[in-house]
């Protein structure tokens, strides 16, 4: 029952971490792992597994994103399950040894993003002359992320967004969900017809 257990609840967490902020994925993924799951296959499950969660924060943000009169959801959308799906494939190509090089990087780079989120976005704040609103330059990257590792997309969506001049956090959190939601959906098809869902 151990192993159950320790999931259940690294599930009950990962989904409360990614409702509010994002990082759900430095639960669920390391859990996986622990429990014996190959790292491609404990990557993909921890995608899947946190779809659920997504659309519960987009139901809880309704409001908040139907409040959003300027921005192009609908190309968002799409954008977002199209880099989604390219890192999904590019996931099921890879290697678990491959793989398992990459996750320290990931884990890293998606850490220094979740801890200096706040130095982050006020930085982005100085790059909006540069960075085109809701462009692909900052898009496509994100959802490739994603699509390929889970693990603190939240956080860069945040930072994205606010790179794209968002400023309401609860509209920001909103989108979030919502795009992580139509990620997860696209990876989760992919992943299951890979096979790589435990």
């Amino acid at each position: 029952m151990l192993e159950p257990a320790l999931l259940f609840l690294a599930g009950l967490m990962a989904g409360v971490l990614n409702a509010v902020a994002g990082g759900g994925t430095f639960i669920t993924f390391p859990a996986l792992v622990f429990t014996g799951v190959p790292p491609v296959m404990a990557n993909a499950t921890a995608t899947v597994a946190a779809l659920p969660g997504y659309l519960a924060g987009a139901a809880g943000f309704r409001h908040e994103i139907t409040a959003m009169r300027d921005v192009p959801m609908a190309r968002l959308t799409l954008w977002t399950v199209i880099g989604g799906a390219i890192g999904s494939v590019l996931l099921l190509v890879s290697s678990n040894e491959a793989f398992s090089i990459l996750v320290p990087f990931l884990l890293l780079g998606a850490t220094v993003i979740f801890y200096w989120a706040e130095p982050i976005r006020r930085a982005a704040s100085r790059w909006q002359s540069v960075v085109t609103p809701f462009g692909l330059g900052t898009l496509l990257p994100m959802a490739i992320y994603g699509g390929y590792f889970n693990g603190g997309l939240g956080i860069v969506m945040l930072a994205v967004f606010s790179m794209w001049g968002m400023r309401d956090l609860h509209q920001m959190n909103g989108l979030k969900c919502w795009l992580s939601f139509a990620l997860s959906v696209i990876a989760f098809a992919i992943f299951a017809l890979g096979g790589q869902v435990a």
